[in-house]
């Protein structure tokens, strides 16, 4: 996808630009990056390098261009490569200078990331200066290369690959075309794990270095520097994009040869790497290089305008969002069209209201809310339009909740056959699961101590029964506590709210079959509850305990994609078996508690033996877990459910012993305990009558807070991502809303539900429009990172995490479905959560 350039006028120009129709210098501005025109340079602003999200970073007219400007020891290295560390930033007159270290002690061998630092510790500075119309980079080392790391130590700039297949680059007297596909000839070198560092830190679990080399077996991601692609061209003066003046960037070393590299030969994810080597024993000027974006004068960016990409009910408040370059001072109208069969029609004109600056952009809202009439309707703001959209009762009654239920969670499902019709979505999976797990650390957050191991199974024995139910967790595979009850339970709270008749899935857990669009008889959203019911029960029957995860046991099964069927061989106590792994963790199980709670009402007379099942465990965990001061909002949420199941005096006595958490926790327990309250209420007493009164009070200051909230950006939701787009977050946002705006209307506004939808809807920021909800929408996202990512591929029903924010202020969606922060498909809420709103938006315009 491209920007379109807005090509002005000399007049226009003018005007938008302040009078200049020349490049002026970069300039270090007061958000802390450089800038010249349309073109930004950031520098060591962002925090998550093996995302390609760090370093030196380049935008060209409203395009993330290049990024990962840092010191590595690859060529093109992965995410389980070694990152530095950031020491400091420092600004200063019209310069970025950053300090950083290798290793990382922090992520040697262990965890979420774990990866293998190289024996050389090096502490070294970056400095990034405006020097008039280009940007000079510079690193001091404080310690020269040593000779086994020759060759592996490096400058390296990569470049995003979904803006350059098929396009054209130079590099001195060479050219190329970059490839949809890496090719050969590849180059082989000495691993960096050779010349392994010993950094651990005291304390922290250990990965065994042994299991995760595994010399002999092949492809590792985590030694992904011995086979690399030869590199497509070599020479001093790099430009990439000469065909296009918006998107040309040149670059020119001054400290040694450049090379262009393919990061996607070794690893899926890669992208094309722009490098120069560390020559032997300089220090002082190791690299410099100067980058020369090409800048265009008459460059702005396109006003963007954000709709949901289904629509709107008649009913429902309707205002569209128009972002703006700071730049642009026009004042125009906008435009409400509607489609006929036989002609367009302007049916409203509006002033848009200036909501003001938010991120790096000027805000405008087009409010149509007084269209009502059914059809199609686009809005026009100058020469930009909103895709097409739909005014209608019916808007969410097809096609928009649905695929969650009717794809997303039967081809998520593990231990089946997944069909539809003429298609496998995969075969039998996982049917040899699973070996207990040793005493240490994996990968991905699991770990386990030696005495949390139950006493009746030892590291590699097969634990029996757990082969049944639960859905692969997005593109990983893996079956964790969190994700697997969360999203049983969301379903739970669906089907209790609303009862969705909804039956177009034919589920066997007997025979271990699904048939897409072949209805069983019964309801399919139970029959997902009943999914993970299964595989969290069998857990704990088998273990005697919540088990945390089931996982991969190697990181080359762990990152492998298409149909889970091909992962492990099916037969029990093989080595490719996956591990399941246990762990002390009070929060964990107490939620998971007052989840199983919850499915045992809406599994009762649909599957009594397993309702009878998640209520006895449910009260086990509550009455043996210490909560402890971390873990009694936990324990809070588990009695309160427990309580909605029982009606059982003691879970409601330790609610009411709780009640000064409760109060000063509202924002965050209020949404699952009004349910409790509204129970309450009904009471004489006068414990019930003062917590109700309590409980109230507590909203009302709440309502003060969630107003702040509301209004922090122009959507009408809080957008605060971290690194993950904010999309699952805006959504759970909506989700607890729901219960506040539907229990005390007189206290609670609507809108944020309607707002939260919206945005995964396409009301969002940044110049991708599409819904977050894949397939669903005029324009979504049908390239995600699922399990058939490899393939550009989506799963109807999966809903990304979306809009992700480079630091400070670019928010960016790309079309590319290796970037897990923006593209991800998730369980434990994600598309749920979305699920949810839509059925939530059908009844709050029904009340």
């Amino acid at each position: 996808m491209r920007t379109k350039h807005l090509v002005l006028t000399s007049a226009l120009a003018l005007l938008f630009s302040g009078g200049s129709l020349h490049a002026q210098d970069f300039k270090l501005t007061s958000s802390g990056y450089f800038k010249n025109q349309g073109v930004d340079v950031m520098a060591f602003d962002d925090i998550y390098p093996e995302g390609h999200q760090g370093g030196v970073c380049v935008i060209m007219n409203g395009h993330r261009i290049a990024t990962n400007g840092d010191i590595r020891m690859e060529a093109t290295p992965g995410q389980w490569q070694p990152v530095p560390k950031q020491l400091d930033r420092k600004l200063d007159g019209n310069s970025i200078t950053a300090t950083l270290c290798y290793p990382d002690s922090s992520r040697h061998l262990t965890g979420f990331n774990p990866m293998i630092y190289p024996d050389y510790k090096l502490t070294y500075t970056v400095r990034v200066e405006s020097k008039g119309k280009n940007i000079e980079v510079t690193v001091d080392l404080d310690r020269p290369v040593p000779q086994a790391l020759l060759g592996k130590v490096g400058f390296n700039l990569e470049f995003f690959p979904g803006y350059l297949f098929g396009k054209p680059w130079i590099m001195d007297g060479q050219s190329g075309i970059y490839p949809q596909q890496p090719n050969s000839p590849v180059i082989t070198t000495e691993p960096n794990h050779l010349h392994a560092g010993h950094y651990h830190e005291a304390g922290r679990p250990l990965a065994k270095f042994d299991h995760f080399v595994a010399e002999g077996k092949g492809y590792n991601p985590i030694v992904a520097d011995d086979i690399i692609a030869k590199p497509y061209a070599v020479g001093s003066k790099f430009t990439s994009r000469p065909d296009d003046p918006y998107s040309k960037l040149t670059i020119e070393s001054l400290s040694g040869d450049l090379k262009l590299y393919d990061g996607r030969m070794n690893h899926n994810n890669g992208w094309f790497v722009l490098r120069s080597d560390i020559k032997p024993g300089v220090t002082k000027g190791a690299v410099k290089w100067i980058i020369s974006p090409n800048i265009q004068s008459d460059w702005m960016y396109t006003p963007v305008i954000q709709t949901s990409q289904i629509g709107y009910h008649p009913a429902q408040d309707k205002e569209a969002v128009i972002e703006m370059d700071v730049r642009d001072s026009r004042q125009l109208s906008a435009q409400v069209i509607r489609i006929d069969a036989d002609k367009q029609n302007v049916v409203k004109t509006v002033s848009p209201s200036s909501w003001g600056k938010f991120l790096r952009y000027n805000y405008l809202k087009v409010d149509f809310t007084d269209i009502k009439e059914p059809g199609l309707y686009q809005i026009k703001y100058g020469d930009s339009t909103s895709p097409i959209f739909r005014i209608d009762e019916g808007i969410y009654d097809r096609g928009v909740w649905q695929p969650v239920i009717e794809y997303f969670l039967p081809v998520q499902m593990c231990h089946m056959r997944v069909n539809e019709k003429y298609r496998v979505w995969h075969d039998y999976c996982h049917m040899d699961d699973a070996q207990m797990a040793p005493a240490d650390n994996l990968f991905d957050g699991y770990n386990q101590r030696a005495e949390d191991i139950p006493s009746k199974y030892k590291p590699g024995d097969v634990v029996p029964n757990v082969n049944i139910g639960g859905w692969h967790d997005a593109g990983d595979f893996d079956l964790r506590v969190e994700s697997q009850a969360g999203e049983a339970y969301i379903l739970t709270m669906a089907y209790e709210a609303f009862h969705p008749d909804i039956d177009v899935t034919s589920i066997d857990q007997i025979k271990r079959i699904t048939e897409i669009h072949q209805p069983d008889g019964k309801n399919d959203m139970l029959q997902q509850v009943e999914n993970g019911a299964l595989t969290v029960v069998n857990g704990y029957l088998a273990l005697g305990r919540l088990y945390r995860g089931i996982i991969c046991n190697s990181l080359r099964q762990y990152v492998l994609l298409g149909d889970a069927s091909a992962m492990t061989d099916g037969k029990l106590g093989t080595e490719d078996d996956r591990w399941i792994y246990t762990q002390n963790n009070p929060g964990s199980e107490l939620n998971t508690a007052g989840q199983l709670a919850a499915m045992s009402r809406v599994m009762k007379n649909f599957n009594d033996t397993l309702s009878v099942h998640c209520l006895n465990i449910a009260r086990q965990i509550f009455e043996t877990t210490n909560a402890g001061e971390r873990a009694q909002s936990a324990k809070i949420f588990a009695a309160v459910e427990l309580y909605l199941t029982t009606g059982e005096k003691p879970y409601l006595d330790f609610v009411y012993a709780n009640q000064d958490i409760i109060m000063k926790q509202i924002g965050r327990m209020g949404w699952y305990t009004a349910r409790l309250e509204r129970q309450v209420a009904q009471m004489k007493d006068k414990k019930a009558k003062n917590f109700c009164a309590a409980f109230r009070k507590a909203l009302i200051g709440y309502k003060a807070e969630l107003n702040e909230l509301v209004h922090e950006t122009p959507y009408g939701i809080p957008y605060r991502p971290h690194i993950w787009g904010a999309g699952w977050d805006i959504q759970n946002f909506g989700y607890q809303h729901y219960y506040l705006a539907s229990t005390y209307p007189d206290i609670f506004p609507k809108a944020p539900v309607f707002n939260a939808l919206n945005f995964i809807l396409g009301c969002h920021p940044g110049i991708n429009q599409a819904s977050f909800a894949s397939g669903v929408g005029a324009q979504s996202a049908t390239v995600a990172y699922g399990a058939n990512r490899a393939d550009w591929s989506y799963i109807p029903g999966g809903v990304i995490s979306g809009t992700a924010l480079i630091r400070p202020d670019f928010p960016e969606l790309l079309t590319f479905p290796f970037l897990w922060q923006q593209t991800e498909y998730v369980l434990g809420g994600g598309s749920s959560h979305y699920m949810f709103l839509v059925l939530a938006a059908q009844h709050l315009l029904k009340s």
